[in-house]
């Protein structure tokens, strides 16, 4: 008996072992090309609108390519939609090859885009991916390796980067770009995805509710098979979706986190370049070294995200609060190295706090409909921190950048302390953040 319970789980480790790798080649060949692409347009134009037009392309995508990836993930199978996404890139990433002047900054603009709608599809469908692959007891130990991967390629991909195109030229570093893409599709290839709900598709139908119900059942042991092709429409997938939210709380609290948060986070996007040139004089050397901090921070989560077992809503919006606090302590920092280590304790607070949300949107979401949800948050997370973005730069003109960073801090201490009130007054009214439900079935988290 332990030897046919043992089998799956390992093919399921090696499954998210190469999900990971794949993640990580993806990631830092990413970070390559953008580190590269950002001192081609400033060689060839020297215009930081250039610059922030190549940035915004990229944001854009993201508001209706990431609810397309979700609702693809439901209908195809999900190693095949990431794998024709990773090799639809190569070609996208070697056309920057071709940008030798301004005249040609059109392919530029128009392959950041390209590639931007592929990571917007591809996102959700991976993140969704990762319950198939891993039993629900395990769910938060991943979400910190994936908050590890994320530290891991802010450090090594923009450093390396930077080097490679330093030393060989942009070229080189779009060139390793597109092997990233070969490398990650050849390491996604080997993924075995459990098939669980293969008889699902020859079965009878089940009223949605029951099926809801169901899904969450497998999803607490992580047996999910791919999607489920025609049995349901889009349509009554969303109504699937807004019943299964209206008995969590948990998942609640995570669609207003999502749409508040970002709506600030764009402050600190802008502030830490103003931050690191303006205020503490440090160039470009220590905008990277502000953005290693952040990686550093966000690997050390994956450590201290392992301490947390239980209660993990509360953790989610306890760490939000520290993040406000420590925006607040790095707008009034006073030198270089003191603001470098806040950065790292805000990279660590807000990586265990985005793993205990994650985890809880897989706890509490049925598998076939977690594509969806995480299609549609991306999305919205996405477009909102663009337009936070486009807001600080053109705050900046009339406030100062500690003012700015002061009062982002204090909302990000505002929404936690907000979300918190609410979490409370529903758990009085009987919805509890993870247990009983409307429908009275006991929960987890």
């Amino acid at each position: 008996m332990n030897r046919r319970i043992a089998g799956p789980g390992m093919r399921q480790l090696k499954g998210y072992s190469r999900l990971f790798a794949a993640g990580l080649v993806n990631g830092i060949g990413d970070r390559f090309s953008s580190v590269a692409m950002l001192a081609l347009v400033l060689q060839l134009t020297g215009s930081g609108m250039a610059v922030g037009i190549s940035l915004g392309v990229r944001v854009l995508p993201y508001l209706f390519m990431a609810p397309l990836g979700g609702l693809l993930a439901a209908r195809l199978p999900r190693k095949a939609i990431m794998i024709a996404v990773d090799l639809l890139r190569v070609p996208v990433a070697l056309s920057f090859l071709l940008v030798d002047g301004e005249d040609r900054l059109w392919l530029l603009y128009a392959g950041s885009f390209i590639m931007a709608a592929g990571e917007a599809v591809y996102s959700p469908v991976r993140k969704s991916s990762i319950p198939l692959l891993a039993d629900a007891s395990a769910l938060l130990r991943i979400n910190g390796l994936e908050q590890l991967m994320n530290g891991s390629v802010l450090i090594l991909g923009a450093f390396i980067g930077g080097v490679v195109s330093l030393w060989f030229g942009p070229d080189m570093a779009f060139v390793m770009n597109a092997l990233s893409f070969l490398a990650a599709a050849m390491l996604l290839w080997g993924i075995s995805f459990p098939q669980t709900e293969a008889a699902g598709r020859t079965g009878r139908k089940k009223p949605e509710a029951s099926a809801a119900s169901a899904d969450r059942e497998r999803g607490r042991t992580g047996a999910a098979g791919e999607s489920v092709k025609g049995k349901q429409t889009d349509k009554g997938r969303l109504q699937t979706l807004t019943f299964v939210a209206r008995g969590s709380l948990a998942l609640q609290i995570v669609i207003a986190y999502e749409l508040l948060v970002p709506v600030i986070n764009g402050w600190d996007n802008v502030l830490i370049s103003v931050y690191a040139v303006q205020e503490f004089h440090a160039g470009d050397a220590g905008v990277g070294a502000f953005y290693a901090a952040l990686g550093i921070g966000l690997s050390l989560s994956f450590f201290a995200g392992r301490l947390l077992t239980k209660r993990l809503l509360a953790a989610a919006l306890t760490g939000l609060l520290l993040e406000g606090i420590l925006l607040m302590a790095i707008s009034s920092s006073g030198n270089f190295l003191q603001a470098f280590f806040l950065y790292i304790l805000l990279a660590l607070a807000g990586g265990a706090g985005n793993a205990c949300l994650d985890t809880l949107v897989m706890r509490e979401t049925p598998p076939r409909l977690q594509p969806v949800i995480f299609g549609m948050l991306s999305a919205a997370s996405g477009t909102l921190l663009g337009l936070s973005m486009l807001g600080a730069g053109w705050m900046l003109d009339y406030v100062e950048p500690r003012m700015l960073g002061f009062a982002g801090g204090a909302g990000f201490a505002a929404i936690a302390l907000l979300l918190a009130g609410y979490a409370a007054l529903r758990a009085r009214m009987g919805l509890t953040v993870s247990g009983t439900n409307r429908r009275g079935r006991a929960g987890e988290g």
